[in-house]
């Protein structure tokens, strides 16, 4: 059994910053052991789609809404996935999701996987609300 937690959504302004960060639960007391993690977004009415991918080779795909302001680590002092989110804008407004897969990420043309049907394990979500 295997679930993750996101946290650090919030209110923010456009142009502001967030941090969003994702804990495995009871699995590792010190390392992230899925070696496949990343970030999915979702607003009401919406399909589910990518943010960033972060493989466990340190090989990362960003899809293009959050690519140049987003970027997708982790944290070794916190042990856990983070999502570094600049320059925020309205149409950021999600939930986002942390999701993992235990092996390393499915590939597509070499480059981890985008598509979220390829990740086994899934957070219940932070609220991120972009507003003037």
């Amino acid at each position: 059994q295997v679930h993750l937690v996101e946290s650090g959504g919030g209110s923010v302004r456009p142009g502001e910053s967030l941090k969003l960060a994702c804990t495995v639960g009871r699995v590792s007391k010190s390392s992230l052991l899925m070696n496949c993690m990343a970030w999915f977004r979702q607003a009401p009415w919406t399909e589910r789609e990518a943010i960033a991918v972060l493989d466990f080779d340190g090989s990362t795909n960003y899809a293009d809404p959050g690519k140049g302001r987003f970027t997708i680590n982790k944290d070794n002092t916190e042990n856990a996935l983070t999502l570094r989110m600049n320059a925020l804008k309205l149409e950021d407004s999600d939930m986002y999701f942390c999701a993992a897969d235990r092996w390393g990420c499915t590939l597509h043309n070499g480059r981890p996987s985008l598509v979220h049907h390829d990740y086994a394990y899934w957070g219940q979500g932070t609220q991120v609300t972009v507003s003037s």
